[in-house]
């Protein structure tokens, strides 16, 4: 059994951090790999054209852009057989938001499209929830 107040029924969380990046929910267009970034591999190629179209890739400054053209160049490296920089690669990644877990600890929030968000499901009591699998089941 629970000790203290019950909490109140429409209770207002006053802890949500004032700070956070909201990224827009589209991909962009992205940018062309350089043609003097020495890239070999076409999974090289392909990172760099994932994270330049990425949703992050719109909040970027150049020295961002600067950090992709070096781990694209580490990344050509693993490709190549230096198995040692896949943990500089991550660590790397990690930073821009590469995983559900990188984007929570970042605090990114994407924006959501106005239709979804128009749409709320509506709550339902147990009796119309009740009576809308019966008409359901009636019908078949």
């Amino acid at each position: 059994m629970a000790s203290g107040p019950a909490p109140k029924e429409n209770a207002v969380r006053r802890n949500i951090p004032e700070f956070g990046t909201e990224i827009p929910k589209e991909s962009q267009p992205g940018r062309p790999l350089p043609k003097t970034l020495p890239v070999m591999s076409s999974m090289a190629k392909r990172f760099w054209k994932t994270w330049s179209e990425s949703p992050q890739s719109a909040t970027w400054l150049e020295t961002d852009w600067f950090e992709l053209e070096v781990t694209t160049l580490l990344v050509d490296q693993l490709v190549l057989g230096d198995s040692k920089l896949a943990g500089e690669i991550r660590q790397r990644v990690a930073k821009w938001g590469a995983t559900n877990e990188d984007r929570a600890r970042l605090r990114m929030k994407f924006e959501k499209d106005p239709e979804e968000s128009s749409e709320a499901p509506e709550d339902k009591t147990d009796v119309q929830m009740d009576e809308e699998l019966f008409n359901r089941l009636r019908a078949v």
